[in-house]
């Protein structure tokens, strides 16, 4: 009954949600084809419940990089254009998420998706547990994330002083879920 009540609210508040919000989406696509070339959107590869991948969707706030991987847990901050600061420092970036909602690869709350590419450090051993899970747009790691870990830019930091409590709250956070 509980995943059955949850995919609801997911539906209706992820529709209620986009349809509210589709002024801002238009606004950002603007001003992410002023502020620099190429798509709208960005599709990260994220590995959601049971190991499942999909794309994320999220509004481009970097340059293009062929190149690029998504190894490392913090941002390659030397990338985000003018316009992408903007739409990262309000989360405007992570608004598209909500079609993942939508459609039923994300929840509303649930752990963050993992990255193909961190998939080893973010669901191995103890942590495993998380993959069982529908990953969300935000949850208690998330919110400790935007509070703590937005502010270190060192990698070697972040591994230390942020990821184990926020691996942590993902299993606590299924082992209470209601």
């Amino acid at each position: 009954m509980y995943k059955l009540i949850k995919r609801i609210f997911d539906i209706l508040a992820s529709g209620l949600a986009l349809v509210i919000l589709s002024p801002i989406f238009v606004i950002t696509s603007i001003g992410i084809k002023i502020s620099d070339p190429g798509p709208i959107f960005y599709y990260a590869k994220r590995v959601g419940q049971n190991e499942k991948v999909f794309n994320m969707f999220k509004f481009r706030s970097m340059t293009i990089d062929n190149n690029a991987n998504e190894s490392r847990l913090t941002a390659d901050k030397s990338r985000i254009f003018k316009f992408g600061q903007f739409i990262r420092s309000t989360k405007i970036d992570e608004l598209p998420q909500l079609i993942n909602v939508f459609i039923g690869q994300m929840s509303i709350i649930g752990p963050r998706p993992a990255a193909v590419d961190q998939i080893e450090i973010t669901r191995n051993g103890e942590y495993s547990i998380i993959s069982k899970l529908k990953p969300g747009l935000s949850g208690p790691s998330a919110l400790y994330d935007y509070i703590y870990g937005d502010t270190i830019e060192d990698e070697d930091e972040y591994r230390k002083l942020v990821l184990p409590t926020r691996l942590k709250l993902d299993v606590y956070y299924n082992n209470h879920k209601s």
